[in-house]
C-alpha cells in the first residue's frame, strides 16, 4: 500500500479535518477552568519552590501539558461544540490522563472498545465524527474509517507525523526501520504501519542484541522469538538488517534513543566500512521538543537535596514512567500516582512501582522539615498537580506539627 499516497487522498476529503472548527474562545474558558491552576502560577512565579509548615515543594521547571496535548485536548472538545448532536468516537484515549479522558466521557463521546486485543469498529456507522488521538492511529484503521464515509478529526501530534514522515524515507530507500518504542503501544503501532519493513526494540539492551547478530551473526530462530510481534511480515533478520533507518516513539527516554542511534551507526560502519555508511545507516532527529525538556528538568531537579519525588500521570503513560525511571536511578524514593486521591489518609500512598502493580505504601512521608520534587508526565493538567500538592501539604501538617 502507498501509505503516503493514501494520506494525501484522505488530507484533501472534505470529511478530513485536522485543525479546529473556531470555536476557540468558548474551548479555552471551559479546559482554564478544567486543568489550569493559581497554586501552579504561584509555585512558578516563586523559582519554582514553596515552602509551608517545613515542607518544600520543589516542582521541576518544565513539567505537564505540553503544546501538541493541549491542541489535541482542545480539538477534541471543539468537535463535541461543532458536531452537537452527532455520534462521536475516538479510537482510543485521547491522551494518558485519566481525568480528560473522563471529561470527553461526560460530553458523550465514545471510546471504541477493544476485544481479544482487536478494536471493534463495528459500532461505527456512515456519518459518525471519529476522533484520532494524540498519538495518532494506524493507516488500516484510517482506511477503515474512510471507507465507512465517517467524519475524521485527526488530533495527532505534530512530532508524531514528523517520525512517520522519516519512516516513509526509510520506504522510499528500502531501509529497514528500527523503531525504539514498545511494539503494543498506540503510537508506535500506528508510526510501524507506515513501514514497509520493520523491527521494533524496547531499550538500549535489546538494540546490543540486534547490533550483535549484524556483526556477528546468531540464532535466526532465538531472534525471531526474542522480538516476537515486534517485526513486519516476513522479516528476516539475516536479509533486512543489512540496510537500516532509526526512528522512535516520541515519549521514549532521549538519552536511550541517541544511544540507539549512535549504536546502529557504530555498527554499520563496522560492518561495511566507513565509506558505505550512508549506503546502510539512516538516521533523522524525531526526539520530541516536549519529552526532551521534561526530562531535562527531571534531570536537573534530581540533583538537589530531595526525600522524596511525586511523579504525576497516567499508569500508562510512557512518557511518565521515564521520568520515574530518571528519579529510580539517582536512588530517590519514588512514586507514580495518576491522580491526587492516590494520596491517602494515615501517611498512606497507592503508587505504582516501575514494572509493577498498584502498592499501598505506609509512612511515606519522612516527619520533620523534608524536601519532596514533583513533576508530571505531557497529558497531565496543571489542576491535577496541584491537588496532588495540597493533599501532600494536609498529610504533612499533623506530622510537622
Amino acid at each position: 500500500m502507498d501509505t503516503k499516497a493514501f494520506k494525501r487522498s484522505l488530507q484533501q476529503s472534505e470529511n478530513y479535518h485536522r485543525k479546529g472548527f473556531g470555536h476557540e474562545a468558548e474551548v479555552t474558558e471551559v479546559m482554564k477552568t478544567a486543568y489550569q491552576s493559581s497554586l501552579i502560577q504561584q509555585i512558578r512565579d516563586n523559582n519554582y519552590r514553596l515552602e509551608r509548615n517545613g515542607v518544600t515543594i520543589r516542582l521541576a521547571e518544565s513539567f505537564g501539558f505540553c503544546w501538541g496535548v493541549e491542541r489535541a485536548v482542545a480539538i477534541a472538545y471543539e468537535t463535541r461544540q461543532h458536531f452537537p448532536t452527532e455520534r462521536i468516537w475516538i479510537t482510543n484515549e485521547i491522551i494518558h490522563n485519566p481525568s480528560v479522558n473522563q471529561h470527553l466521557r461526560d460530553m458523550e463521546v465514545g471510546f471504541i472498545a477493544v476485544d481479544s486485543g482487536q478494536k471493534d469498529f463495528s459500532v461505527v456507522d456512515s456519518g459518525d465524527v471519529v476522533i484520532l488521538p494524540a498519538f495518532g492511529a494506524s493507516v488500516q484503521e484510517m482506511q477503515l474509517l474512510n471507507d465507512k464515509g465517517c467524519k475524521i478529526v485527526d488530533t495527532t501530534c505534530p512530532w508524531v507525523s514528523k517520525v512517520w514522515n522519516s519512516v516513509e524515507k526509510h520506504k522510499k530507500k528500502d531501509y529497514t526501520s528500527i523503531i525504539h518504542g514498545q511494539y503494543k503501544h498506540e503510537e508506535t503501532v500506528a508510526t510501524s504501519s507506515f513501514a514497509d519493513k520493520y523491527l521494533i526494540v524496547l531499550n538500549l539492551q535489546q538494540a546490543e542484541y540486534v547490533s550483535n547478530y549484524i556483526i556477528y551473526g546468531g540464532d535466526r530462530n532465538e531472534f525471531m522469538a526474542k522480538f516476537s510481534n515486534a517485526y513486519s511480515a516476513g522479516f528476516d533478520p539475516d536479509v533486512d538488517l543489512e540496510r537500516v533507518g532509526i526512528a522512535n516513539q516520541t515519549t521514549m527516554l532521549k538519552t536511550e534513543t541517541e544511544q540507539i542511534g549512535k549504536l546502529f551507526e557504530k555498527t554499520m560502519m563496522r560492518k561495511f566500512g566507513p565509506a558505505q555508511l550512508n549506503e546502510h545507516f539512516l538516521s533523522f532527529n524525531t526526539i520530541c521538543d516536549a519529552t526532551q525538556e521534561r526530562q531535562d528538568a527531571m534531570l536537573s531537579l534530581v540533583e538537589d537535596k530531595l526525600d522524596l519525588m511525586v511523579v504525576i500521570g497516567g499508569f500508562n503513560s510512557s512518557n511518565t514512567t521515564h521520568l520515574q525511571e530518571i528519579a529510580i536511578d539517582k536512588t530517590i524514593p519514588s512514586y507514580h500516582i495518576d491522580c491526587a486521591e492516590r494520596i491517602l489518609p494515615g501517611n498512606r500512598i497507592e503508587h505504582k512501582p516501575l514494572g509493577g502493580d498498584l502498592v499501598i505504601a505506609q509512612n511515606w512521608l519522612p516527619s520533620g522539615k523534608i524536601v519532596v520534587g514533583v513533576t508530571s508526565g505531557a497529558s497531565t493538567p496543571d489542576k491535577v498537580v496541584e491537588d496532588a500538592i495540597d493533599r501532600i501539604f494536609e498529610r504533612t501538617t499533623v506530622a510537622v506539627a
